[in-house]
Parts: structure tokens; sequence; C-alpha cells
């Protein structure tokens, strides 16, 4: 899952929030030095990731791309698997997604000095671009894409994922939709164990 989903995931607890936020830059047991809640979010951040790899639903989104993307395949239907989310947002949550977004990144800005450098690097882009909103719409996942192309200097060619994304719009929406009932759940139980 991309961004959106695993903050989503994280409970409504900030400590878990923005470990689940910063959990890709904190490798092996890096996590211990960190408070609690946020070695919470680390650790739940990779539980959700390891259900979400090998998950049967998620392998049929990823094989539907795979092969145009080969490998990249897997981050881009985490992308497009928040397109849905976003898009779907009132589904989910109470709060309407723009609000949800802004107190998320007031969040970030209010625990910046606890933020790994990469993390700290980003985030401007990350709020003046509003990356998080931005993916209600086909457009926002467009331009996400293109930026990840170019992170890979071209390699990914995730750019031209948007096509696929219109082709098989329905069929990648309700593969979100099954699945992601399954990952809150999921989520919701590994919360009670960590």
């Amino acid at each position: 899952m991309n961004f959106l989903a695993h903050i989503y995931l994280s409970s409504e607890d900030e400590g878990i929030t923005i470990g689940n936020f910063i959990a890709d830059g904190i490798k092996g047991k890096k996590y211990k030095k960190y408070p609690s809640n946020i070695q919470k979010g680390i650790l739940l951040h990779r539980e959700i990731d390891t259900f979400t790899d090998s998950h049967p639903t998620v392998r049929q989104s990823t094989a539907r791309l795979h092969e145009n993307y080969s490998h990249y395949s897997g981050v881009i239907v985490d992308i497009l698997y928040d397109h849905f989310l976003a898009k779907n947002w009132n589904q989910y949550h109470k709060l309407p997604l723009d609000v949800y977004v802004e107190n998320f990144y007031d969040l970030l800005r209010s625990n910046f000095a606890m933020l790994p450098t990469r993390i700290q690097r980003m985030m401007p882009y990350m709020i003046a671009d509003n990356w998080l909103l931005s993916y209600a719409t086909v457009r926002g996942i467009s331009t996400i894409l293109d930026q990840m192309n170019v992170r890979t200097k071209g390699k990914s060619k995730m750019n031209f994922a948007v096509l696929e994304l219109e082709q098989y719009y329905d069929e990648f929406e309700a593969e979100f939709t099954s699945f992601f009932d399954e990952l809150i759940l999921f989520s919701e139980e590994k919360l009670k164990e960590l």
C-alpha cells in the first residue's frame, strides 16, 4: 500500500501514524531508537506490506501490469489502490479527505525533528503539491506516476501505467475494494498484537 492507506490504517494514533508513514526509511532494528508508538507504526507498516504483497487479489492486480512494468508492478498497484481509497474516501472515514490530509500535514510539521532526513527532504514537495489529496483523481495519479518514473530515471515507464488504470478501471477498483476490507481487519488485529 502507498502513503494514504498506511496513514489511514494507523488507528488515528499520532505515533503509530508517524511510524507507519516513515517506515520505508527505517531499516532492520533501527526502529528501536524511536518511542514505542512510533515503533508500533513501523512494525505495523511491515506487517501491512507483507500481507499486501502475498495477497491473491493484489497479485491479480499486479499480474495485469507485469508484462509492461515487470518488478515495478507492485509499486504501481500500491499507487492505484491509494487512488481508489482517496476517490471513495467518504466510505471509509467521517472527515472529508482534504481536512484529514491537512491534519496529517500538521502532524508532520509538528514532529519534523523526529522524521528521517529523507522524509524531511520530501515533505515540502509532498505538502506543496498536496500528493495525498491529488490521489483522488486520475490526473493526480498520472502526475504521481510521472514523478515516480523520473525517480527511476525513466527505466520504470510508470508514467504509462495510467493507460492500464483507465482501461481496467472497474477491475482495479473491485480488487481494491475487496482487498481493502480484508486489510482493515488484518491491521486492526495486528495493532492489538503489537
